[in-house]
């Protein structure tokens, strides 16, 4: 991790990627293998294939491209005036309408506001609209994933962008979430570290219901903690873990919680049509959401869409028990096939250069430690097994 962090930060040309084709050429073979999908088309509808091989229901693609704020930074207004607005925002339109190309109907693509450049850090940071030019790229590109029928979730991002990201992908649900209750085609993400997320998710599905559209979760821990103030998060990790469990049980239910409470002066208007993503390497989290979603569909309930996603690269333990559970299910309840769901998982995954993508590696391992030093462990007893099986130690 602290290679990653001093390639991620570093202006030097001899230790950028793009521009040193020796240090390319490893990181390519090494950490860009295992968590990414491939620089061109052609190598990402290759990872992308061999993924969907094994079982998995579906990607979730992003391209890699974004900017991230030092901690305080704040974007001035020079940044809506120049002249390389337009171009950022025709790279990141570019980008991921190239994206929506690469991968088949019913999968998924994730994207950040950020990718747009400085011009939309500014309108984000400072609650504005995006410009004219911006919301005609992001109107393109829901037109695009709309024919495709891939749907969009936004990502969540730094604190101080976050209040303009939710005003942006609000109302993009409202215009696109409308046509089919229960389906939806652009998702926000909500990050359960943060202590103020039960009442922002309450808040937005108070605007869903009064506006009629189906509400797009995507429900994740987080990924800021190294560059956000440490206040707005839960002060233990047990914290986040149940809020994140309370919060997906409630929307699979589609009922208020303890945690999740409507808003003031509305306990009684009910709960919008929702539509759901679990990102989560937790396995606890994914058995507890299995065992909802079978208790549901024995009793006859209706269940909210839902999809699973891990990391490319991390927690394949989870998505491939995942996977085998829903073709064990199906294959022995082979006469009775409504009475089994197979749980509908994905890979999260992004494309891009090797440059393009540190960033990307270096907070995917920040968020992870747990993960990684998981990963390490079984790896070292692996190991040891193999030395006591071969050497008879």
């Amino acid at each position: 991790m602290q290679i990653l962090s001093i390639l991620a930060r570093s202006k030097s040309a001899l230790l950028s990627p793009d521009r040193n084709p020796l240090l390319r050429y490893v990181l390519k073979k090494t950490f860009y293998a295992q968590f990414c999908a491939g620089e061109t088309a052609v190598e990402v509808k290759q990872v992308v294939k061999g993924i969907k091989s094994i079982g998995f229901s579906g990607v979730i693609l992003g391209h890699a491209r974004e900017v991230v704020l030092k901690k305080g930074e704040i974007v001035g207004n020079e940044a809506s005036s120049s002249e390389s607005s337009k171009a950022d925002v025709d790279r990141w339109r570019q980008g991921t309408l190239d994206t929506l190309k690469m991968i088949e109907e019913g999968d998924e693509v994730a994207l950040k506001f950020t990718g747009a450049g400085r011009q939309a850090l500014h309108a984000l940071q400072e609650s504005l609209p995006p410009s004219k030019f911006l919301e005609e790229a992001i109107v393109e590109i829901c037109e695009l994933a709309k024919a495709r029928q891939v749907r969009l979730l936004f990502d969540a991002e730094q604190h101080s962008l976050q209040a303009g990201i939710d005003a942006w992908t609000l109302d993009f649900q409202e215009r696109y979430n409308q046509d089919t209750p229960g389906q939806a085609l652009v998702y926000g993400t909500y990050q359960a570290y943060k202590c103020s997320t039960p009442t922002i998710l309450a808040g937005h599905l108070s605007t869903a219901l009064d506006k009629g559209f189906t509400l797009g979760v995507k429900l994740v821990r987080g990924a800021y903690l190294g560059s956000d103030p440490r206040h707005l998060f839960w002060s233990q990790k047990e914290e986040t873990d149940e809020a994140y469990d309370d919060l997906a049980e409630a929307l699979m239910r589609r009922t208020y919680s303890n945690l999740l409470r409507p808003v003031k002066g509305k306990e009684n208007s009910g709960f919008p049509q929702v539509s759901l993503v679990l990102a989560t390497h937790n396995l606890d989290t994914v058995m507890k959401a299995i065992d909802i979603r079978k208790a549901q569909l024995e009793k006859g309930e209706d269940r909210v869409p839902l999809t699973y996603a891990q990391l490319q690269g991390m927690a394949d333990n989870v998505s491939c028990e995942l996977v085998h559970a829903g073709k064990l299910d199906q294959a022995l309840h082979a006469s009775q096939p409504q009475s089994v769901e197979a749980p509908q998982v994905y890979k999260y995954l992004v494309w891009g250069t090797v440059g393009e993508c540190l960033t990307y590696l270096l907070r995917r391992a920040q968020e992870n430690k747990d993960t990684v030093t998981r990963t390490e462990e079984s790896r070292l007893a692996l190991r040891s097994e193999v030395g006591r099986r071969v050497f008879g130690a």
